[in-house]
């Protein structure tokens, strides 16, 4: 009962509206209904504004890690810290205050890496910035992190014990991610996705 009671404040944490409540506030508009229609940090930065965007980027980061951070506080074995983390992915992409419709995963997935293993959370960070900083496109450089965690995650493994739910767990994310993507590759192969110099049409 108590680990279920674990996960639920994983899924209640992911499913803090943060973007959303962003649009609402500052613009008074629903961003689920512009742009992507993501409530994510991208889809703020779009409509609402650059500060409005890193605090939700922040917040969401957050959310992620508080989640892994509590289920390592209680001592929780590094299967549930897992599942927890799983749990708050999916209340950010699916939070049932918005009717299951959210953001993308990338800042909270980034957040409960940070949490498991903060050098392969840094490292997915660094090659997101990389890629940001030579493309100016979000969804290219999240995918790239996302491919690219798995890598680091078995990397990271070489200096110490293979720990399969953290294994597990970077490829079911990687995987969350990428899908939730899917409209964003369609338009990269198609040449048409929009740098974030320019506005979305």
């Amino acid at each position: 009962m108590f680990n279920l009671f674990i996960l639920g404040i994983g899924y209640l944490l992911g499913s803090l509206p943060s973007g959303y409540l962003a649009g609402k506030w500052i613009a008074q508009i629903d961003l689920r209904q512009i742009g992507s229609g993501s409530t994510g940090a991208t889809n703020v930065l779009r409509h609402v504004g650059k500060w409005p965007a890193l605090t939700v980027f922040l917040v969401d980061v957050a959310k992620g890690l508080a989640a892994v951070l509590i289920a390592k506080g209680f001592s929780l074995s590094s299967e549930l810290q897992v599942v927890t983390g799983i749990a708050t992915l999916i209340g950010h992409i699916w939070p049932i205050w918005l009717r299951w419709k959210g953001g993308k995963a990338v800042a909270t997935g980034l957040g409960v890496f940070l949490g498991l293993s903060w050098p392969v959370g840094m490292a997915c960070l660094g090659i997101f910035l990389t890629v940001l900083t030579l493309s100016k496109i979000v969804s290219l450089s999240s995918i790239f992190a996302a491919l690219s965690l798995p890598f680091l995650m078995f990397i990271s493994f070489q200096s110490g014990n293979f720990n399969l739910a953290y294994f597990s767990i970077s490829l079911i994310t990687s995987a969350m991610v990428l899908w939730r993507h899917r409209s964003n590759l369609k338009r990269l192969l198609k040449g048409s996705e929009p740098r974030i110099t320019k506005p979305s049409k």
